[in-house]
């Protein structure tokens, strides 16, 4: 007997979760045609449909299109029934955004850090997050996790690695991050939600085994493999700077290096990257040498990581990793030359805005399941 009476909810439940799913795909759809697409019958569409809207997760709309109704009712999800706040915490900025359960963004803004400090980044943050719920119209209450992109590796919570950002390590931030905002708070690696960030809405978009590899004041790796994040055993895999151990080359493609490396080939000030890769455009022969080196120390990141997962693609970003139309040429010579199967190389998509697009991801795919599962009944 008590087996009996717990079937019925279970079956409530998966049909409520089966039509909202289809509602969520397919905006606006009639109930004979979530019927029709999930192959349930009608009543038990419709019994689905009431309990959905009485808990605020869908309701009635306009149907889309210039095709006859016939007197049909059609249905989408409520975007206010939950947000989601992405947020990337860079050496100079916080950028962030802030979407709504349809994964729509309400708004988007960058603040400057006033120092490379976590006292700096806590009221940056806290400012950015109470900026961005009032631009979104939002309330804190409706806003079901923030997930923040950091500098560092980070395992349950915990940050380490992260030399960017002076009192970022440990696993104290989020904790702080959390009483500070007043709301439930993830933490990640930056590049590792930029690699998401691609497969969500960017160049990766639809690609299961692919490296993100960002460069520009540092170097990291977001590896994704038949469709979901490698994390590793220690939570920091990705971490390339350690591929150069050992090694007496100097092979480091970083900010630092590059006006390094300009300087001591008698490159024309200023040798920092952006001087460096502008005087390439202008024709300047010593500029050129110096991001030749670059294709080529970039390429031999990428050789081990190719070589262990074989993955189809590589998605440059970063402040480095952004000058395409001077380094790709070189990087996929070399790739050529010295791989069986080179992967394919492209640029990001979506610049700056892939670690919090990533965030916005992750915290999307929770809310979703979280909102149904919290809903009032």
């Amino acid at each position: 007997m008590a087996a009996s009476r717990a079937t019925p909810p279970l079956l409530k439940d998966l049909n409520e979760r089966t039509v909202l799913e289809a509602i969520r795909a397919s905006a606006p759809i009639s109930r004979a045609e979530i019927s029709r697409r999930v192959g349930i019958s009608k009543p038990t569409v419709s019994q689905a449909l009431q309990s959905l809207l009485a808990a605020g997760l869908v309701r009635e709309t306009e149907r889309g299109g210039d095709g006859p109704s016939y007197g049909a009712t059609f249905f989408e999800p409520v975007p206010e029934a939950a947000f989601v706040l992405g947020l990337d915490l860079g050496a100079r900025f916080v950028r962030g955004a802030v979407c709504d359960v349809r994964g729509e963004i309400r708004a988007r803004q960058d603040v400057e850090l006033t120092a490379r400090t976590a006292a700096a980044s806590l009221d940056a943050i806290e400012s950015l997050s109470r900026s961005l719920l009032e631009a979104a119209d939002a309330t804190p209450e409706l806003v079901d996790s923030v997930v923040l992109g950091v500098p560092g590796a980070v395992v349950a919570g915990r940050i380490s690695l992260a030399e960017n950002v002076t009192g970022l390590e440990g696993d104290g931030f989020r904790a702080e991050l959390a009483a500070r905002i007043d709301m439930p708070v993830t933490i990640e690696n930056d590049i590792n939600l930029a690699a998401l960030g691609e497969r969500w809405r960017g160049i990766a978009r639809g690609v299961d085994d692919f490296v993100f590899l960002s460069i520009g004041t540092g170097l990291g790796a977001g590896l994704v493999l038949r469709g979901e994040l490698h994390r590793g055993h220690n939570g920091s895999a990705g971490e390339l700077d350690y591929i150069r151990v050992g090694l007496t080359e100097d092979i480091d493609p970083c900010a630092e290096a590059v006006s390094a490396l300009a300087q001591a080939r008698g490159a024309p000030a200023p040798h920092d990257p952006p001087a460096i890769f502008a005087a390439a455009r202008a024709g300047d022969r010593i500029a050129r040498d110096v991001v030749d080196e670059e294709c080529r120390r970039i390429a031999l990141h990428i050789v081990p990581l190719a070589a262990v997962t074989d993955v189809g693609l590589v998605v440059l970003g970063g402040g480095i990793g952004a000058n395409g139309d001077l380094l790709y040429d070189g990087i996929r010579a070399r790739l050529q030359a010295w791989l069986p199967s080179p992967p394919r190389v492209e640029a990001s998509s979506l610049g700056d805005a892939a670690v919090f697009t990533g965030g916005l991801a992750v915290g999307l795919r929770a809310a979703r399941e979280n909102v149904f599962v919290n809903r009032a009944r």
